[in-house]
């Protein structure tokens, strides 16, 4: 039997290896140059003006929600097709989370329903959206920021599963996901199955000085070094008497901050794997096409990503009749399909505010067919060729 097939998977070279044993060798496992040098990097990729390197995706969303001052009652729109923690930071700072259907064509929140859902409430309701850029395809930000201005909210885009991914905007012009020119923030994960992999790591972008500096503190327990930003004097500092400029080793914690910070090794493999993206992204795109090639106009074929401009393709992702079915045929065969997402709406954790079966109808029937094929730049054409022909004999025999 062919070796197993995940859905996705790091690829890890003996370049990557090098970066990390050569931090593991330097003076600085942590809050070395490594981090800082990752977070320039970074912004340079994307096209922002500044990058935060954090612990993970969610601590990741979790301080932008916090930056931005959301507070207990305050209400968030977001996509219930999304891994949970989209919507979970807005709970960890006690807001509350609002649904909003997706378009069953993108699989995207349907900026018409936000539309709706805002026309139809008083003025103030709601504080932010949470866009996702689902399985890759970005979100067309310019129309959002246009409504986001219209109401008074701001924008965090969930850009984890579509670094290197962009829209085209009403001037013609490419749109970078989290470069910041259409959000206040945007947030990118580096798990081992995206396309960028540090073990678990995240990145925060923005254009705002404001909040940049916000959540350099937040990111670290809310303490500070810079001596410009101190409230206490200098006499209290240093412990004399007489007034003297603050000692070395002083710092203030000013606010409630988390220990949300990268490591060196990490940010070294990171690096090592942003020289790869623009590599990995291109065989991503190679795999969609045949994925695309082979399942148009299947009989059993309900809905299928199709070949978007600027889709980054972190899933490819298939609407299929006998779902469950195939899930475990293709399982049995040593192919592990997966599913994304469950509803978040209809997870039992939501369900307590009122969320049931019936509120997002897109989103619901997209869940009873959606499986996510292998994807990943090491697929081999083999592999890929074999998950196919899985699939079209359980469907043809």
């Amino acid at each position: 039997m062919i070796k197993p097939i995940p859905y996705g998977k790091q690829d890890i070279t003996d370049e990557d290896i090098q970066a990390v044993i050569e931090v593991l060798k330097s003076d600085y496992l942590t809050q070395g140059p490594k981090v800082f040098e990752f977070e320039n990097a970074f912004a340079r990729y994307i096209g922002s003006k500044y990058a935060v390197a954090v612990a993970n995706g969610t601590g990741a969303l979790h301080l932008c929600t916090l930056a931005l001052g959301v507070k207990e009652g305050d209400k968030v729109i977001t996509t219930p097709i999304t891994f949970a923690a989209s919507a979970n930071c807005v709970r960890y700072c006690g807001g509350d989370v609002v649904f909003s259907d997706i378009d069953s064509k993108t699989y995207l929140i349907d900026i018409e329903k936000i539309k709706t859902l805002l026309e139809t409430s008083p003025n103030g309701t709601y504080k932010g959206i949470i866009p996702v850029d689902f399985a890759g395809r970005a979100v067309n930000l310019e129309a959002f920021k246009g409504l986001a201005e219209e109401y008074g909210l701001w924008i965090i885009e969930d850009a984890c599963h579509a670094p290197g991914g962009f829209f085209i905007d009403s001037k013609g012009q490419k749109q970078n996901c989290g470069n910041g020119k259409y959000t206040d923030l945007a947030i990118f994960s580096f798990h081992p199955v995206k396309h960028i992999a540090t073990g678990e790591g995240g990145m925060i972008t923005t254009n705002n000085e404001s909040l940049y500096e916000k959540l350099l503190s937040l990111r670290t327990h809310g303490i500070t070094k810079d001596c410009n930003l101190f409230t206490n004097s200098s006499t209290f500092a240093s412990g004399e008497e007489k007034e003297i400029t603050y000692p070395g080793w002083y710092m203030e914690m000013q606010a409630l901050g988390y220990n949300y910070r990268l490591t060196d090794f990490q940010a070294a493999l990171g690096l090592s794997q942003l020289q790869k993206a623009d590599k990995g992204l291109i065989r991503r795109k190679e795999i969609a096409k045949v994925y695309q090639d082979a399942f148009k106009e299947k009989s059993f074929i309900k809905g299928q990503s199709g070949l978007t401009e600027g889709h980054a393709y972190h899933l490819y992702i298939i609407e299929v009749k006998n779902r469950l079915g195939l899930y475990n045929y293709l399982k049995a065969n040593n192919i592990f399909a997966q599913i994304h997402y469950i509803p978040c709406h209809l997870m039992p954790y939501y369900k307590q505010f009122g969320w049931q079966e019936g509120d997002m109808p897109n989103a619901e029937l997209y869940y009873t067919q959606c499986i996510s094929l292998p994807m990943y730049p090491s697929l081999t054409d083999k592999e890929q060729s074999f998950v196919i022909e899985k699939i079209n004999n359980f469907y043809h025999g």
